[in-house]
């Protein structure tokens, strides 16, 4: 199964999203590759408990710079990590009920490809805000 990796284009300019967003992406890629190993359920269910609570982690330390920082865009950034949150448990909950299938594998790569463009664009937007700020 493809692996995602973090790339030049991904970098914000802040270390501590920078290292964070390369953690969630080893989450990510712990979580594909339990899939595609066919490991057991409970070794797959940790790798998922510990993907939510990073994403969960990570996104309140993103909105707390926003907030220090008087981020402009706050509101709307704070509603995408909301929606996120929310549909990267659905996926998730599915994948511990029904296992790894076709379907629900292309669900998560599709989700996970929704945090990379959100990543590239609206993060790097905070990065350089934070930069000046």
């Amino acid at each position: 199964m493809a692996q995602y990796e973090f790339t030049k284009d991904l970098e914000t300019g802040n270390a501590i999203i920078d290292r964070e967003h390369r953690e969630l992406i080893r989450a990510v890629n712990r979580l594909l590759e339990a899939c595609s190993q066919g490991k057991g359920r409970s070794a797959m269910d940790e790798t998922i408990k510990f993907l939510n609570n990073y994403v969960q982690q990570h996104f309140s330390h993103e909105e707390q710079l926003q907030r220090q920082n008087s981020y402009p865009t706050f509101t709307a950034h704070r509603a995408f990590h909301e929606q996120y949150k929310r549909t990267l448990r659905e996926i998730t909950g599915r994948l511990s009920v029904s296992g790894p299938t076709i379907a629900e594998l292309a669900n998560l790569n599709q989700h996970i490809s929704l945090l990379i463009l959100h990543i590239r664009t609206e993060d790097k937007k905070l990065g350089a805000f934070l930069k000046q700020a």
